[in-house]
């Protein structure tokens, strides 16, 4: 039997050892936690893209030829997840790599057509995520916003043909909780815009208390419907401060193995907000039809479409304006009409594309008329082809062509002929 010193003895060691074994579970815990915290901080990847590409302009609006020849590089690192939190950081660094004969607006060159590439070394992204929840993806801080495949980004995107992309500094979430249903909403308190930081305010950024809202649904197997509300605010240009709601329905009708019906149908409406002193309200209409045909062989596919796209415009500043989109996209790539006229836009499109012996070729047509007055603006020619070797490499050719209509109510720019043309090149990992 135990005396009273062995049991006070015993209590003691007792206590000793639990104090040693807590110590030791601690710092195992500390230890692991640690070692969890720096495998998501080291073992994330990175990514890097390089894009060189000459164009040139041929503006009858100024008495010299543009020749811009530039390098686009980006560099980013995402880190992994440490309970559910992680980082990403992408800086890009755009690069004139010989000669200076184009202008841009920090850069103004008098006779020279511009070309909206400028010099320059810019945080890209930089935002914190939390997916902790499988249904949730949450992201702080400088980012990439869009809603629609590249280069589509009608209403919300990065510009992303132009070597410095537009980002926004905000606060976004998708939720992916209900079935076969996306829903985004973002908070953006900045717009970095592409004429670069020593632009002149505000084509470097917008300062901007906006909110945009984003539901797409895809639980029907013939149609995909999107609903959106963008709502911009902008202090430093309050020409754009607007209320867009809209409604978009598309999709493909199988008839058989090889062919398919292709549409899409679109609807919004356009409103001045917060402090814009223009009285707005302007409609956007989309109707396209065209099939596709999946052929196989050395012909791999071919889509033909015809188009019908209108942007409303009353006169002045009543009209309807995608002020956030990749607007090159839309109404011909030499960007006549990268803000719509006052008179509105009616583009009348047809558009290929086949993809054969491993080379995407683009044809498009434009026939662009004004909404109010209903007069001619002119009409575009674009082509494209590109060839993506081993996933990393592409290379590519484009040509636009735009002739002016003269007629009294056609003035400005829109009524001087354009013509561009590009070769470029591409590696990204």
């Amino acid at each position: 039997m135990k005396t009273s010193t062995q049991n006070k003895r015993y209590f003691r060691h007792s206590a000793l050892l639990g104090a040693i074994v807590s110590m030791l579970t601690l710092s195992s815990i500390e230890t692991r936690a640690e070692d969890i915290f720096w495998t998501a901080l080291t073992g994330g990847k990175t990514d890097f893209s390089l894009r060189l590409r000459y164009e040139n302009v041929d503006d009858d609006a100024q008495p010299r030829e543009a020749n811009a020849n530039t390098a686009r590089m980006a560099l980013g690192y995402k880190t992994g997840n440490f309970h559910g939190l992680g980082f990403y950081g992408q800086i890009e660094h755009v690069q004139e790599l010989f000669g200076d004969n184009y202008s841009y607006p920090s850069r103004p060159q008098a006779g020279f057509p511009v070309v909206a590439d400028p010099e320059g070394t810019e945080i890209n992204q930089a935002y914190l995520s939390f997916n902790e929840q499988a249904n949730n993806s949450i992201k702080v801080g400088r980012q990439v916003i869009t809603y629609r495949k590249a280069p589509f980004h009608r209403f919300i995107g990065t510009i992303l043909w132009r070597q410095n992309w537009q980002t926004f500094d905000a606060a976004s979430i998708v939720n992916t909780a209900i079935a076969d249903t996306k829903l985004s909403y973002a908070y953006i308190w900045n717009v970095n815009r592409i004429f670069g930081d020593d632009a002149p305010n505000p084509l470097n950024y917008f300062d901007s208390n906006s909110h945009f809202l984003n539901a797409q649904y895809n639980g029907f197997s013939k149609v995909k419907l999107e609903a959106y509300a963008y709502l911009l605010e902008f202090d430093n240009a309050e020409q754009f401060s607007t209320n867009t709601f809209g409604l978009r329905a598309y999709g493909a009708i199988p008839f058989n193995n090889i062919t398919s019906a292709i549409y899409t149908a679109e609807y919004a409406h356009q409103n001045d907000a917060g402090d814009n002193a223009n009285s707005i309200s302007a409609g956007y209409f989309l109707g396209e039809l065209g099939a596709k045909f999946k052929l196989g062989g050395a012909v791999n596919s071919f889509l033909i479409k015809a188009s019908y796209e209108i942007l409303e415009g009353n006169g002045g500043a009543d009209r309807f304006v995608t002020i956030l989109g990749t607007n090159h996209a839309y109404q011909g790539w030499n960007d006549r009409f990268l803000v719509t006229p006052g008179d509105g836009i009616k583009d009348l499109h047809f558009t290929a594309i086949v993809k054969a012996f491993g080379v995407k070729f683009v044809a498009a047509y434009h026939d662009l008329s004004s909404d109010n007055n209903s007069y001619d603006y002119g009409s575009e020619i674009d082509l494209l082809a590109t060839k993506i070797f081993k996933k990393h490499y592409t290379l590519g050719i484009k040509y636009a062509d735009y002739n002016a209509d003269q007629n009294s109510f056609n003035t400005g720019i829109r009524a001087v002929d354009i013509s561009k043309f590009w070769v470029f090149g591409q590696l990204k990992f």
